[in-house]
């Protein structure tokens, strides 16, 4: 073969390659999602009542439920893959999941990470500590070990509530709960909505204190993919309008949950 022939030929390869490329980078999730039949949702294994395993080995929670709502409304099978505060952002960009409904509070710094949809929980960051510990705020905590979770926004918010504390971090709630328990930490802190799955089944133990920090919930996705933000904000809107959302909270979290939680925000509903 002559030398402009290979040259031709490399140009030619090459810019089919680029298509393909670009093609597969515009793909949208949704896509995928639809093509495949199946939509992987990164939850907690380890929030209830977000996302647990129940005695019969399943996994159970608001969260799962939430996003089995949107698997349903996409009319797709919904997967589940277990993530942490600390790798559930890693997982999604690395494509290992589609979405995350994983407790995860839409801040700005995430948002230059990941998309977020709008939120769909409203939460807000409290103290869980032993009856009669003389613990009522992180005015009190000063001296003493306060427990939370590796990479999430309670750590950053508590070092800067009170940085006299000292900060035990760990990889899930069960072991921040078992410091406090065991007496190696006098508090744990994460959101309110978390802490009665712990509090509720514990009455030794309360959530205490005024608020450390609003904790709104998004649905975390890939950068820059609109189509699939869009049917994931419908589904959500769709799911507070049909009714569904507020049976699925009062399971979770109404007065007969073993975990009550007064509800304290609206979803957000486009015209």
């Amino acid at each position: 073969m002559k030398f402009k022939q290979k040259a031709v030929l490399f140009a030619l390869t090459l810019v089919l390659a680029l298509g393909l490329s670009v093609t597969a980078l515009a793909a949208s999730t949704l896509d995928k999602v639809k093509s495949s039949g199946v939509l992987v949702a990164g939850v907690k294994f380890d929030a209830p009542p977000f996302g647990y395993i129940n005695e019969k080995g399943e996994a159970v929670g608001f969260d799962i439920d939430v996003a089995r709502y949107i698997a349903d409304k996409l009319g797709v099978r919904l997967e589940l893959k277990q993530v942490t505060s600390k790798t559930r952002i890693p997982m999604l960009q690395e494509g290992q999941v589609d979405m995350l409904v994983a407790t995860m509070t839409h801040q700005r710094g995430r948002d230059e990470a990941i998309d977020f949809s709008i939120t769909y929980f409203f939460a807000d960051q409290r103290l869980l500590v032993r009856k009669g510990s003389g613990i009522k705020s992180v005015d009190d905590l000063v001296g003493k070990t306060v427990a939370t979770v590796q990479g999430s926004t309670s750590e950053v918010n508590i070092r800067k509530a009170q940085p006299r504390a000292n900060v035990l971090t760990f990889q899930e709630y069960p072991q921040a709960f078992l410091a406090v328990q065991q007496g190696r930490a006098q508090a744990m802190t994460t959101d309110a909505s978390i802490l009665v799955g712990f509090a509720g089944p514990n009455p030794d133990y309360e959530i205490v204190g005024p608020s450390i920090a609003p904790e709104p919930y998004g649905i975390g996705m890939r950068e820059n993919d609109s189509k699939f933000r869009d049917a994931i904000n419908f589904a959500i809107m769709d799911m507070w309008l049909d009714g569904d959302y507020h049976k699925v909270y009062d399971r979770w979290f109404g007065p007969d949950s073993g975990y009550y939680l007064p509800m304290t925000g609206e979803i957000e509903v486009w015209p």
